[in-house]
């Protein structure tokens, strides 16, 4: 990982050297000299409030850059491929070719020795089986979808996707439908994808084309695009990895004040792998998409409406 200080810039970009970590004050990142820095910096960070997407706002930059360097020297792998995958992906795009680099990079880091030890720490599990990981119930033509794995804090399992394709397919087939509401029963919205079935595909390119051809990201995509902000989810409590990854995908979102939301696949040695790369980066920029990444950090719901992550705070 490099470390450029925007105070003292080099003359010069350098080639692509992995993770590019910027740091500054406010007035060095606006300074001219600083700019293609800080656009081509993997992120920045500053100790001084910046309304720039491209800088994440941190209490201490040193301790945050050990922070960074500690967890990137950690998982290399997982680092490097998702700063590649978030300057691959355009947001502006269709969803669909997002999704594709993201799944063939998830699948490739599935492959991997990082991936492997976290497997291999935790260890053999059971997945656990919940009736009715997904409920829906229309009045008039609101659709609601909740999950429903409560003692799991929704966590996202196979059977969780094929009931939230099930839900989502009856809104995309009936025009009638003119609202959907996503959210979650019990303590959490989703608070990512179950880890007791990580490990369980059976070869990475059959997970590959699962993912891209059953792929919650795409239906909600294609809702919201129908729908407008008439595709809402409704999150509170834990949303984390593919729940903030799905619910990006909404028209608008709505958060109750104690939810907590960040990305922290990298801890497993891989990144977001339902879509987040695409919805996430979508709503606000590659930047602060890979410091939810490469940090594992949470934000709270007021960092979340600062940046643009979540479009409403709901009274309590």
């Amino acid at each position: 990982m490099l470390v450029v200080d925007l105070g003292d810039v080099p003359t010069s970009l350098p080639a692509a050297t992995g993770v590019l970590l910027a740091v500054g004050s406010a007035a060095d990142i606006e300074s001219p000299s600083a700019q293609q820095w800080v656009d081509r910096a993997t992120l920045t960070l500053s100790n001084d409030i910046v309304a720039d997407r491209r800088v994440v706002t941190v209490d201490s930059t040193a301790s945050a850059v050990t922070e960074l360097t500690a967890r990137v020297d950690t998982w290399p792998q997982a680092a490097t491929v998702c700063d590649d995958v978030l300057r691959a992906i355009d947001p502006l795009a269709p969803a669909l070719a997002g999704i594709i680099t993201e799944s063939l990079a998830y699948s490739t880091l599935q492959s991997g020795g990082e991936f492997a030890s976290w497997l291999q720490r935790r260890g053999p599990v059971t997945v656990p089986i919940l009736p009715d990981p997904v409920v829906a119930d229309r009045d008039g033509n609101t659709l609601h979808i909740r999950f429903n794995r409560t003692a799991r804090h929704n966590a996202f399992s196979n059977d969780a996707r094929a009931a939230l394709l099930d839900a989502l397919d009856v809104a995309r087939l009936d025009p009638s439908v003119d609202e959907i509401v996503l959210s979650g029963n019990g303590p959490s919205f989703c608070s990512g994808g179950d880890l007791a079935e990580f490990g369980s595909f059976a070869d990475p390119a059959s997970a590959h084309i699962a993912r891209v051809r059953h792929s919650p990201a795409l239906r909600l995509d294609k809702l919201t695009a129908r729908l407008g902000s008439r595709c809402r989810a409704r999150v509170h409590g834990q949303v984390l990895g593919s729940g903030l990854e799905m619910a990006a995908f909404c028209g608008r979102v709505e958060a109750q004040r104690d939810s907590i939301l960040g990305l922290p696949e990298l801890a497993l040695g891989l990144i977001p792998g339902a879509g987040g790369t695409v919805s996430v980066t979508r709503r606000i920029g590659r930047w602060r998409t890979a410091y939810l990444v490469l940090s594992g950090r949470t934000i709270d719901a007021e960092t979340a409406l600062g940046w643009g992550l979540i479009d409403a705070i709901e009274a309590a």
